[in-house]
């Protein structure tokens, strides 16, 4: 939730970048093609891949916004870009992205961009979590001059508290406080999210 001063996004960035609609096609394409976003399409990745359009899937049809974060759309004063680095095998991804997709789509004053991590490694690098590449990374923009209002990712505070803690503890393999942690979001389907957009919305307007 950070800001950087100096402006890395171009304009030719937002108009290359996919709507949540182009990357859901874009993603169905490649795992026709037995491939996924990035260069490695083993069968782990494909495995990923196809679990996150499940859970892409399931979100798009289950999450319910909030009155909150309703209520806090419709006095947005300002016109947003969300410019979202992604990889279709990310688990956080595909949890993450339709419930701020949702938000999106129910204001006229933002306009979600999706661009992939790996393809864009100069904005990436801008936008490191604790060192590391770590995604979903959302990039709020003022739509007309591109400035920068702040950032999100890659999960909720929540969850991410509860994955230090995990990786803290040693006795948990790296499969099993994921396995943990898709839990976590199952029951919680969006709710932290949007809670913390109510209040990043207040500092982004």
């Amino acid at each position: 939730m950070s800001t950087v001063s100096e402006q890395v996004i171009a304009a030719e960035n937002i108009e290359q970048a996919m709507s949540y609609k182009e990357y859901r096609q874009m993603i169905d394409q490649l795992l026709a093609e037995d491939k996924t976003t990035g260069s490695d399409h083993s069968e782990d990745m494909i495995h990923y891949t196809t679990m996150n359009v499940h859970r892409m899937a399931r979100l798009d049809k289950r999450v319910a916004l909030t009155d909150e974060i309703q209520n806090r759309l419709e006095q947005l004063s300002s016109n947003l870009i969300w410019l979202v680095l992604t990889e279709a095998w990310c688990g956080d991804a595909a949890q993450n992205i339709p419930v701020i997709a949702k938000i999106a789509d129910a204001s006229e004053s933002i306009e979600l961009k999706l661009i992939l991590r790996d393809e864009h490694p100069d904005i990436m690098d801008q936008y490191l979590t604790n060192g590391g590449r770590a995604i979903p990374k959302l990039i709020c923009l003022d739509t007309e001059t591109l400035e920068e209002k702040g950032t999100w990712g890659p999960r909720p505070e929540a969850a991410q508290k509860k994955v230090r803690n995990w990786i803290d503890n040693t006795e948990l393999s790296k499969e099993e406080w994921a396995a943990k942690l898709h839990k976590w979001y199952a029951k919680d389907r969006g709710k932290e999210l949007q809670a913390e957009f109510v209040d990043l919305l207040k500092e982004w307007t």
